[in-house]
């Protein structure tokens, strides 16, 4: 199994909580303290107020910067000097930017700037002092905005960057699912192949089998000697059957590939000379030369015949006759199989299962296959499969 990709590290959900609860602290520790030692009762009281509802910044970001900036405004109106409290404004300004919606975060700037007004005139000297000029307020005001806006800018980024994470995760499990969704169906598409080359050996086989055993049958009773043939190709069939099955049984198991040659066009003639070893009449016109057409077309080829001259077994009759002409063309391969036989007659319609088989195979190809009764009575098979 391949390796997931780690994804970036980060706290779980205790230790978010336990690094927030540590932050407030220290800063409470530090401020609270400090201010309480210099005898700063009211500046220790704003800073504990400020300081105190970062413990919750991640969970509930726009409530704690209401109460912070709240509490940083009411520090304007009473104090006129800067104090440890006022760190908390651009944590609570960067938490809004982190984990709340992108409108809120720019309200939380806009908040923060011109908090940095209001900060740096009462640092000088408070509102209506005739010495506060313009030159003298800027450098505060434009130092203010800039921690603000560091604040923000930090936490904007940090919202995309998990945005983007995320988003990276999501197609990565997509991709996934449909690699494993692909997997499947290919499994399948096996799956149906192998039962296909199953139905297709298995139904050829047996047909043989019983014809000759019919044959074997009626024969003993005058001429053993034809029995003894009889029965030998009988056994011939059969242990080629068993051979394709042990190959296609090989592709479903671990470590076995089935490394036999699937059979192709040439194999046809062996397909002839079973029908005729049977007592079949056939008439066959095949190609001479099969060396340019592609292994898998040769492999359909084949199984169509096959199934096209079983059908002509199972339900021609005994005296029926089979014309079989394989052309192999530049462009494509065209079979015809007629029987002047009984299927006509046989509830032969077309839509059997290996008359499906044999549709599928040409489909797969992108050829096509046309079966049904002939006009004049037997049963009329014919496929072109483009090379």
């Amino acid at each position: 199994m391949d390796a997931q990709p780690a994804l970036p590290w980060r706290l779980g959900a205790r230790g978010r909580w336990w690094f927030d609860l540590t932050l407030a602290g220290v800063l409470f520790a530090i401020g609270v303290l400090g201010h309480v030692v210099a005898g700063q009762l009211t500046g220790a009281i704003l800073t504990a107020a400020q300081i105190f509802p970062l413990v919750w910044r991640r969970q509930h970001s726009v409530p704690v910067f209401v109460a912070v900036a709240a509490a940083s405004a009411i520090q304007a109106v009473i104090l006129d000097l800067p104090i440890a409290g006022q760190l908390a404004f651009p944590i609570a300004v960067y938490s809004v930017a982190r984990w709340a919606p992108r409108g809120h975060g720019v309200a939380a700037l806009l908040v923060g700037c011109a908090g940095a007004v209001v900060a740096a005139w009462s640092w000088i000297g408070g509102f209506g002092a005739p010495e506060i000029t313009v030159e003298a307020v800027t450098p505060y005001v434009i130092t203010i905005s800039a921690i603000v806006t560091s604040a923000w800018a930090l936490g904007f980024a940090g919202q995309q960057r998990e945005a983007y994470v995320a988003a990276l995760v999501g197609r990565a499990e997509q991709a996934e699912r449909t690699a494993e969704r692909e997997v499947q169906l290919a499994a399948q598409d096996e799956r149906t192949r192998i039962a296909r080359e199953m139905h297709d050996v298995v139904a050829h086989g047996l047909s043989v089998i019983v014809v000759q055993a019919d044959g074997a049958r009626y024969a003993a009773a005058k001429d053993a000697a034809v029995a003894v043939n009889t029965l030998g190709t009988i056994g011939d069939t059969g242990r080629e059957a068993l051979s394709e099955m042990r190959r296609l049984l090989g592709l479903l198991r671990t470590g076995d590939t089935g490394v036999r040659p699937q059979p192709g066009l040439a194999d046809i003639a062996s397909l002839v000379a079973d029908a005729r070893a049977t007592g079949a009449r056939v008439d066959a016109d095949l190609p001479e030369e099969t060396t340019g057409v592609p292994d898998g077309v040769g492999l359909a080829a084949y199984r169509i015949v096959q199934e096209a001259l079983t059908n002509v077994r199972k339900h021609a009759g005994p005296d029926a006759s089979v014309r079989l002409s394989v052309r192999a063309d530049r462009d494509a391969i065209a079979i015809e199989v007629d029987d002047d036989g009984r299927g006509a007659a046989a509830d032969a319609d077309g839509h059997g299962l290996g008359l499906i088989g044999m549709r599928e195979r040409a489909e797969a190809r992108g050829g096509t296959l046309h079966a049904a009764p002939a006009p004049g009575g037997g049963f009329a098979v014919s496929a072109r499969i483009p090379l």
